[in-house]
């Protein structure tokens, strides 16, 4: 039986992959979290054989997770889920030993599958994720919009995002609206799950 530790902060998403994995044979799901900073104590725990990380998660991101795993716990495989990916991603999941990288929508037969190639040693980079991530390009936000961004995504508003960087308010939501044209966001929210999933801004806590 494979055990499965499954990371996903969408409540209803990580019920519908543990009701699907748990309907596979040989599959076991053993935790589920949905905070990054919980993954590597629940492997401890559990000791999954396979670590399924949403790529987008508050708190600790699934790659710096999958980087933590593989040093805590080396013989535990990590397949990270992902909307959007872009190349700069890629070549952290490499580094960080991510054995297998899948986009969300993947049919749950194709991530069954996932899980029993990497539990035996193979790697598998869903060819979808590839094009997507050279398709992106590289990040197009500025440093100060990466900023003004992530202190956004980690709860703060405008007024508060101004004194951290020592900015106007005006300045900020100017900052905020050439964001949202620049990567075609519909408001903040969406700018911030786009960013995240891009990998073009670090992971945090989500906006309340």
């Amino acid at each position: 039986m494979i055990k499965i530790l499954l990371a996903e902060d969408m409540h209803m998403v990580r019920g519908a992959l543990v009701a699907l994995l748990s309907l596979e044979p040989d599959v076991t799901v053993v935790a589920e979290v949905a905070d990054g900073n919980a993954i590597v104590p629940a492997a401890l725990r559990t000791e999954p054989d396979v670590a399924v990380l949403d790529i987008g998660l508050p708190g600790t991101d699934g790659l710096s997770a999958a980087l933590a795993l593989h040093q805590r716990l080396p013989r535990c495989r990590t397949i990270i889920l992902t909307s959007h990916a872009e190349s700069s991603n890629i070549a952290r999941a490499m580094l960080a030993g991510v054995s297998a990288f899948l986009p969300k929508d993947a049919p749950p037969s194709r991530l069954a599958d996932a899980v029993r190639r990497v539990h035996r040693g193979e790697r598998v980079i869903d060819s979808e994720i590839v094009v997507a991530a050279f398709t992106y390009g590289p990040n197009p936000l500025t440093e100060r919009e990466r900023d003004v961004l992530s202190h956004v995504a980690e709860g703060s508003d405008v007024s508060d995002v101004a004194a951290k960087l020592y900015l106007a308010p005006g300045t900020v939501r100017n900052y905020l609206s050439a964001i949202m044209s620049k990567i075609g966001a519909r408001n903040r929210v969406d700018a911030i799950r786009i960013a995240r999933d891009r990998g073009w801004i670090s992971e945090g806590r989500a906006p309340s």
